[in-house]
C-alpha cells in the first residue's frame, strides 16, 4: 500500500530537482565565505531581503549558525539583555543560551504574552542595557502568530531590539491577506502580514519549509548585517552554502515571484478541505488556517495507538511528544490532492471507528487519482 506523506513541511510544493537549477561546475571555492561569497550568493540573499521588507540579508548554513553567531554578536560588550518568548523554537532558544553563556542576562516570559514581557522589562530593564527580545513569527503548536507589534513596540520603548524566528512563516504568509489570498500575498513572512519594519526588527529564517531550500538567512538593518558578517564565526570557519543550494534558493525565489500566490491558494484550499473533512467526523484541530494541524486531544483515544493505526492504513502522520499529552500532527502542502486529503480523513475515520461523531454525513471515502502532470513549478 502506497503511504501518503503528511509530515513534510514543504509547504509550497517545491522539491528543485536538479534539472530545475542552473549547472554549476563546483560546489564550493574552498573558502570560508569572510573571504570570498560563493557566486549568486549576495544577489540572492538582497532578492530574500527586500520580499521581506528588510535592507540587507547574509546566507547562512542553517538558523544553528546564525543563532550561534547572533549569540556572539550580541554578548560583544556585555551590554544587552535576552528576553525569550517561551514558546521559541529549540534552536533560536539554544542561541538565547550560548548567548547567557557569553554572560548576558537570559529571561524567559510567558508564550504570546505581550503583557508578561512588558512587566518583566518593567522590573529587569537597565539602563544602558537594551533587551534583545527573541520570539517566533508563528507558533505550529497553538497555531497563532506571534503578536510582534507589541513586541516591537515595548522594545522601541527601551530602546532594544526584535529577533524574529520566521522559519515557518517565510513563503506561507505575507502582506494584506484577505478572502482570495487569506495567507496574503508575496510570501515575505509574518511581519509583512503584520506590517512591521525597521532598524530595530531582525529576522532569521530557515527556507527549508515554505521555499524548500536547506538555507537560512539573516535579514535586517544594513548597518547591523555588517556588523554580524565581519564577528561571524561561522563565515570563517564553516562552510558556506554550496552553490547548487544557492542556485535552489534563487530558483524558489523565482518559482515564487511567477506562482507563489497561486500556490498558496491552493495550499489554503487543501488546509481548509482537511479541517473541513475534520468537522464532519466531529474533530478539530490547532493551528486555525496554517498548514500544520494539530489534532485536539480525544477522550478515550490514546494518541501512539492512533498515529500506528494511521501508518497501516497508509497516513504517515507526525506523533508530537512536547507535551504530557502525545497529540497527533498533520502537513498539508500545496503538492496535495484533494483525494489525498480526503484519504487522510477517511483513514481517520476509520482507525478511530465507533468513537468518531459523524455531524455532517459520512466521512470522505475512496482516495480520489489524482493528475500528476509536472506543474510549471517543478
Amino acid at each position: 500500500m502506497p503511504v501518503l506523506e503528511f509530515t513534510s513541511a514543504l509547504y509550497l510544493g517545491l522539491r528543485h530537482p536538479s534539472r530545475s537549477l542552473r549547472p554549476w561546475d563546483r560546489l564550493s571555492l574552498g573558502q570560508p565565505a569572510l573571504i570570498a561569497e560563493p557566486p549568486g550568493a549576495v544577489a540572492t540573499a538582497a532578492e530574500l531581503a527586500a520580499l521581506q521588507g528588510c535592507e540587507a540579508a547574509v546566507l547562512l548554513p542553517s538558523t544553528l549558525h546564525l543563532f550561534f553567531d547572533l549569540a556572539a554578536l550580541f554578548a560583544d560588550g556585555g551590554d544587552r539583555a535576552v528576553y525569550r518568548d517561551a514558546g521559541s523554537y529549540p534552536i533560536a532558544r539554544w542561541g538565547a543560551e550560548r548567548a547567557a553563556s557569553l554572560g548576558m542576562p537570559l529571561y524567559r516570559f510567558a508564550h504570546h504574552d505581550a503583557d508578561a514581557l512588558r512587566r518583566l522589562l518593567a522590573g529587569t530593564a537597565q539602563r544602558g542595557r537594551p533587551p534583545v527580545v527573541l520570539a517566533d513569527g508563528f507558533c505550529p503548536a497553538c497555531g497563532r502568530v506571534a503578536p510582534l507589534a507589541d513586541y516591537l513596540a515595548l522594545v522601541r520603548r527601551y530602546g532594544g531590539l526584535l529577533v524574529v524566528d520566521d522559519t515557518q512563516a517565510l513563503g506561507v504568509l505575507g502582506a494584506a491577506p484577505d478572502a482570495a489570498a487569506p495567507y496574503g500575498r508575496g510570501g515575505g513572512g509574518t511581519p509583512r502580514l503584520a506590517g512591521l519594519s525597521g532598524p530595530d526588527l531582525l529576522l532569521g529564517a530557515s527556507l527549508a519549509k515554505g521555499f524548500g531550500v536547506p538555507v537560512a538567512a539573516l535579514s535586517g538593518d544594513a548597518a547591523l548585517l555588517r556588523r554580524f558578517r565581519h564577528h561571524s564565526a561561522c563565515r570563517v570557519h564553516c562552510s558556506p552554502p554550496s552553490v547548487a543550494v544557492i542556485h535552489a534558493a534563487a530558483r524558489a525565489l523565482a518559482v515564487n515571484r511567477s506562482f507563489g500566490d497561486a500556490l498558496r491558494r491552493r495550499l489554503a484550499d487543501r488546509t481548509r478541505r482537511f479541517r473541513l473533512g475534520l468537522e464532519r467526523l466531529g474533530l478539530a484541530a490547532d493551528g486555525g488556517l496554517f498548514p500544520a494541524q494539530v489534532l485536539r486531544p480525544l477522550r478515550g483515544v490514546d494518541a501512539r495507538r492512533l498515529h500506528d493505526r494511521l501508518h497501516r492504513r497508509g497516513i504517515r502522520s507526525l506523533l508530537l511528544r512536547g507535551s504530557n499529552t502525545p497529540r497527533l500532527g498533520f502537513l498539508i502542502t500545496a503538492d496535495h490532492a484533494t483525494g489525498e486529503i480526503d484519504a487522510c480523513v477517511a483513514a481517520l475515520a476509520a482507525s478511530l471507528g465507533p468513537s468518531v461523531h459523524h455531524t455532517h454525513g459520512p466521512a470522505p471515502v475512496a482516495r480520489a487519482q489524482a493528475c500528476r502532470a509536472r506543474p510549471p513549478w517543478r
